[in-house]
């Protein structure tokens, strides 16, 4: 059965990939409404788990002024609030658009930050917050281009997979920039 299952979703991404046939995404049918309305349940999804993500790494970026003490770090978090901001709304106007509701997933996502981790780096000043930071945005970053990844793979609107691929650019690059400011 699990194989099957496995054969089935593989089938599915692959015929998503086509873009003529019906397929499944998270164990649900794309509808023929779905489709006329150039969307899935994995765009949908996508959506649903990136707006709280990307509100996590917000909250990260609001806590770097006052605490941080390197100018790259702090003109970094202001990119992050620039960039994901305007994301979230985006997405936001896509799920009313589609008549989904905004509530998340109920499991956790790839890269999200626990209660523990950001009470740590709310207590955390200076050069501490900066490592603390890095390393935690750039986990958080890596569980964003995870979920975009899924997004270009399953996905089937055409705004919502240009939105992952920027993700993917751009946090990509970030991570690289973080990296080399904790080396």
């Amino acid at each position: 059965m699990r194989k099957t299952m496995g054969g089935l979703l593989l089938a599915a991404i692959l015929l998503a990939g086509c873009g003529t046939q019906p397929h499944e995404s998270h164990g649900t049918t794309t509808t023929a409404a779905e489709q006329q309305a150039g969307h899935n349940q994995a765009d949908v999804d996508f959506a649903r788990m990136m707006i709280p993500h990307h509100e996590g790494a917000l909250a990260m970026a609001e806590l770097a002024p006052g605490r941080s003490t390197d100018q790259r770090v702090l003109d970094l978090a202001a990119r992050i609030q620039r960039a994901q901001d305007p994301e979230i709304q985006q997405m936001r106007g896509w799920l009313t658009q589609w008549a989904a509701p905004a509530t998340p997933m109920d499991h956790s996502m790839p890269g999200e930050m626990g209660h523990d981790d950001m009470a740590a780096l709310e207590h955390a000043t200076g050069a501490e917050f900066d490592r603390q930071f890095l390393r935690m945005m750039i986990e958080h970053h890596q569980g964003a281009i995870e979920m975009a990844r899924t997004e270009l793979a399953a996905g089937s609107n055409a705004d919502a997979k240009a939105l992952a691929q920027r993700i993917i650019d751009s946090q990509q690059a970030e991570i690289a920039e973080m990296q080399a400011m904790l080396a």
